[in-house]
């Protein structure tokens, strides 16, 4: 029997994945267009999680090595999840530092406001008043 016959064809199976990581990487550039709110991240990082997974479970083989070893990289994504989220509340809680530079929104806003200040009369002067005969 030949050592070929032996082994397993393996072309279809990455071939899917190899679909499958592109898909989620088109989910991954449409999900960046969309606002989610303090969401971004918690989405964004799902995504890479699971596009993480499916690389460890077909190319690192994980999916037909000895369970235990599946049990140890499942609790490492569940640990580093915990110590991701323990990180993103720690930034939340924080100020936002200024950097001195504006944002578009800001500097719109505050052109805006030059604009009203120069069609506005001067403080301490009203309208000349209408005379009265």
């Amino acid at each position: 029997m030949s050592s070929h016959a032996s082994h397993h064809d393996h072309t279809k199976l990455y071939a899917g994945t190899l679909l499958t990581l592109l898909v989620l990487t088109g989910i991954t550039v449409a999900a960046s267009y969309f606002d989610f709110g303090s969401a971004n991240v918690v989405v964004a990082m799902f995504i890479a999680t699971v596009k993480a997974s499916l690389v460890a479970l077909i190319f690192m083989h994980l999916k037909d090595d000895k369970p235990v070893n599946a049990v140890i990289f499942c609790g490492s994504m569940v640990f580093l999840s915990i110590f991701l989220g323990f990180c993103m509340l720690d930034v939340d809680s924080r100020e936002k530092v200024s950097t001195g530079k504006l944002t578009w929104v800001e500097e719109q806003d505050r052109e805006e406001a030059k604009k009203k200040v120069k069609a506005s009369p001067p403080a301490g002067h009203s309208a000349p008043a209408a005379e009265h005969h």
